[in-house]
């Protein structure tokens, strides 16, 4: 996440990690990151509603510009997550975790089917949805 406006640096960092993951794929970087994120949109969410004083998580389908957005978000949180000690740039945690998500697998891929779990496990309040 780019912290104080500090673009320049977050670019050249996601340069660097689309670089990784070409030379350890031996695919082209960009294809990698788009399937990664394609791998990692959610379909459903639940959102909060209140019905006569009560709180319930009700599964909603996620529209376009907020599939991409979590995508991406949960892509940067789960390479900052990853430890210092067996990864030292921010760029070789992201390209890991880029890796990862374009083969299905990584701790961004499971924040979505923990997701998909919760909307699934609230089906029946879905009639609330409107």
């Amino acid at each position: 996440m780019m912290k104080d406006g500090k673009k320049t640096i977050a670019i050249a960092q996601v340069y660097k990690a689309l670089k990784l993951v070409e030379e350890k794929t031996k695919k082209e970087g960009v294809e990698v990151l788009r399937l990664a994120l394609e791998n990692i949109k959610p379909v459903m969410e639940v959102r909060s509603r209140r019905v006569g004083g009560a709180a319930y998580q009700i599964p909603m389908p996620v529209k376009g510009d907020r599939r991409e957005a979590l995508s991406i978000r949960w892509l940067i949180f789960a390479a900052k997550a990853k430890p210092n000690k067996d990864f030292h740039t921010f760029a070789d945690k992201l390209a890991v975790e880029i890796i990862d998500a374009s083969q299905g697998a990584g701790e961004a891929i499971r924040r979505k089917e923990q997701t998909h779990k919760m909307a699934e496990a609230n089906k029946a309040f879905a009639h609330f949805r409107w």
